[in-house]
């Protein structure tokens, strides 16, 4: 009786969700996102592109920079061919769930070549393991430097948004 008991506590114990499995998915996050970054620095191609589902959309810092994860690919490749691509290291992040711990969504500050960016994303878990379905990456701009950095801007973006709104009458 007592043997029955104990197994019973114990499937019990290990079906209920408890802290340990917000924590175990927030630490698994953590981990692709940091390993993701590092497969950029370590200049690592195949596994850089497995973090992200088929389906993966990446958003750079430039108003042109939508691409799916074919286009992202191609993009890429020839940065990781030379044997360099980037190099980003968090310095802060916050990692968020819904209710079903199946899909995430993150911010990040992260250093860079371009100094401070950010990034942020959603996740989805499949598996049982998390990817990146989509990232957006953005540099920081100083409110103060503001002014001057819409004066460096404007020339080449005055020309994209001319372009869309064209299209869009």
């Amino acid at each position: 009786m007592r043997k029955i008991i104990f197994v019973l506590v114990l499937i019990v114990v290990s079906c209920k969700p408890t802290k340990d499995t917000f924590v175990s998915d927030n630490n698994k996050v953590n981990v692709l996102l940091d390993s993701w970054h590092k497969a950029a620095a370590d200049v690592k191609y195949d596994s850089y592109f497995e973090k992200m589902t088929e389906d993966a959309v990446f958003i750079g810092t430039d108003a042109t920079e939508n691409w799916g994860k074919p286009a992202f690919q191609a993009f890429a490749k020839p940065y990781f061919d030379k044997g360099k691509a980037w190099n980003f290291t968090a310095l802060e992040r916050h990692i968020y769930f819904d209710k079903t711990k199946e899909v995430a969504w993150f911010d990040e500050l992260l250093n860079t070549q371009m100094k401070i960016c950010r990034g942020s994303g959603v996740l989805i878990k499949i598996d049982g393991e998390w990817k990146i379905k989509h990232y957006v990456l953005s540099m920081t701009v100083p409110n103060e430097n503001v002014n001057e950095v819409i004066k460096i801007k404007a020339p080449i973006e005055d020309k994209l948004m001319s372009g869309y709104n064209k299209s869009n009458q």
